[in-house]
């Protein structure tokens, strides 16, 4: 195909499958098969080349493999001589892209902008060899129009999404009614006792497609932030946050407002922080929970949503990077029928996920396995799930009192926080029960001292706690994308330090592709350090416990450390040692 600027001409069906056939990507049989095949009304709809991705033809090009999306658009960028571009939601400037055009314009030229600078602007086409709207747009904009070529489907999606996000947002933003607060004087004042703006279906649809984007992008957080004059939205992926979107400080008020009320807080009260959940299904049908959270700021309410994953309850060890020796040790403490068991980390390490996994095991009809959180973070029916109300005074501590009234065989408490919640936990595994629960400390040793701290005394931890693990996550590397390399000596002893390990002989790298958005990481997985507490390491375990040796004893009794797990991961190739040392403590903590 060669570009005329002379004759525009769009893509058609048989056009496009003769040249496919020219080049030796199609057989001639299935190009005819194809041209003669009726289509439906929807096919008809379709772009010629999206119709011929879903055809799944053989590519012959790539014995093996199948014409998909992807490389049909690869080939139409080649073959129009324009660069071939992938529209990354998440790096698009929704406001800024659609004031450059109409919805109508881009739809009629099937165009999309997806980058829009002071001087230039770039335009993605579904159709390369038609150039009738580039001088217009060029003429109307006063930018340079720069051209190349994406994924039709992508073009048409996007389109829609990004405009129908824009019009109501452009919508929203024209309602009578009383702004965030702009200053922490106004902060101090109540808010009306019915928001007007919040029930709006300019809002309904903010507000849908927020939760429907951050579903699509894996995200497990939602951050919708006020600032002075505009709200930020960021999504949290793969444990690190990235800017989607800005509204207008009105509409961020009114989308926090309707995210309020579904989650049935109480939308007047702006003065203080508040908890809720929203119960909600993606378009397959699964259904996914919101834990929401506000918290009053100098510019209005900072409303955090947690989302989690419905199929976090069916994951096994081995999908929380869980296994080998480690593994071992963590189901032999959790196969006693009394004592503490303890999961260190800070917030976000995934903790609740490896608690639910070990509970959602352990769970059989022959034991009753309770759980007193704060708040519940994923129902499961085979616990009996009861959350912490601090207004009415029932705290962990009470919880657990009234959990041993109801016959339990193993507790789960969400968070050891102060001396009664271990006191009580103490009090339940001295009565014959396995009690499981969390505490914030940098590793497992310290969860000793963290306990005495609080004033725990020793020889009830020396007869009561079984065992501490403490995690991070990590990423992992894109397996699309990684690409071989070498360690060099230096890095690895950044690693491993004081400890020595054998460098592995290779290592990987990130890349980027287009499957992980050019991060070069597709999901986490977790590294572990786990300390079953032995004869010998309960006689460590006094008043004036030395932490320093206590870690030596375990570490000679098997226990890697948490940059020693990591190591294991980076010589496995799943994740990096930049990554390692990100999330995992400095050595000063852990030598």
């Amino acid at each position: 195909m060669t570009e005329s600027k002379a004759a525009d001409r769009l893509l058609d069906l048989r056009g496009l499958l003769e040249d496919l056939v020219t080049q030796g990507y199609v057989s001639r049989q299935d190009a005819n098969r194809i041209a003669g095949t009726p289509r439906t009304a929807e096919q008809a709809q379709m772009h010629p080349l999206s119709y011929i991705a879903s055809c799944d033809l053989a590519n012959r090009k790539a014995p093996g493999t199948l014409l998909n999306r992807d490389t049909l658009s690869a080939w139409l960028a080649e073959s129009s001589t324009h660069p071939l571009y992938h529209i990354d939601p998440l790096k698009v400037n929704v406001s800024a892209v659609t004031e450059v055009m109409s919805f109508q314009f881009a739809k009629r030229h099937q165009i999309l902008c997806v980058e829009a600078g002071a001087d230039e602007l770039l335009v993605a086409t579904a159709q390369p060899f038609s150039h009738g709207w580039e001088e217009q747009l060029a003429h109307t904009s006063g930018r340079r129009v720069q051209r190349v070529v994406a994924d039709p489907a992508d073009i048409k999606r996007c389109c829609i999404e990004f405009y129908s996000l824009a019009n109501s947002i452009s919508g929203a933003s024209g309602l009578q009614g009383t702004s965030a607060a702009q200053n922490f004087e106004q902060l101090l004042e109540l808010g009306n006792l019915k928001d007007p703006e919040a029930n709006d279906q300019h809002i309904v649809n903010i507000v849908d497609w927020l939760l429907q984007h951050a579903f699509d992008q894996r995200a497990s957080d939602i951050h919708i932030e006020p600032r002075r004059q505009v709200g930020r939205i960021r999504f949290r992926i793969d444990g690190v946050l990235h800017p989607i979107h800005e509204l207008p400080d009105q509409v961020n008020a009114a989308v926090t407002s309707r995210l309020k009320i579904l989650g049935r807080m109480n939308v007047a009260e702006k003065r203080k922080p508040q908890d809720g959940r929203i119960k909600t299904k993606r378009p397959d049908g699964s259904e996914v929970e919101l834990r929401l959270s506000t918290l009053p700021t100098a510019f209005g309410e900072k409303l955090v949503m947690r989302i989690f994953d419905p199929e976090v309850l069916a994951r096994s060890y081995s999908d929380l990077g869980l296994g080998g020796e480690d593994l071992a040790r963590w189901q032999t403490m959790l196969s006693n029928s009394s004592g503490i068991v303890l999961v260190t980390g800070p917030t976000g390490s995934g903790k609740t996920t490896t608690l639910y996994t070990g509970l959602k095991q352990l769970a059989t009809a022959a034991v009753n396995v309770s759980t007193v959180e704060d708040p519940i973070e994923m129902v499961e029916e085979s616990f009996n799930q009861t959350q912490v109300h601090h207004a009415i005074g029932f705290d962990f501590a009470a919880g657990i009192r009234t959990l041993m009234r109801q016959d339990p065989d193993i507790i789960m408490v969400g968070e050891i926080r102060d001396l009664e919640t271990a006191q009580m936990a103490v009090q339940a595994a001295l009565t014959g029960h396995l009690v499981i629960s969390t505490l914030h400390t940098n590793d497992a040793p310290t969860a000793v001292t963290r306990l005495l701290d609080l004033g725990l005394p020793h020889y009830l931890l020396k007869s009561t706690v079984l065992g501490v693990m403490a995690q991070r996550l990590v990423r992992t590397l894109c397996p699309s994308c990684k690409r071989e390399d070498r360690i060099e000596e230096a890095d690895w002893h950044a690693l491993v330090r004081p400890w020595k390990a054998p460098r592995p002989e290779r290592v990987y790298r990130p890349e980027g592709c287009l499957e992980c958005r050019n991060t070069g990481y597709l999901g986490r997985q977790g590294i572990y350090e786990i300390l079953p507490f032995s004869e010998s390491l309960q006689a460590q375990i006094t008043s004036d416990c030395d932490l320093q040796q206590l870690r030596r004893r375990a570490m000679r009794e098997g226990m890697n450390s948490l940059r020693l797990s990591g190591a294991i991961k980076v010589a496995a190739g799943l994740t990096t040692v930049a990554e390692v040392l990100r999330v995992a403590p400095p050595p000063e903590i852990i030598s």
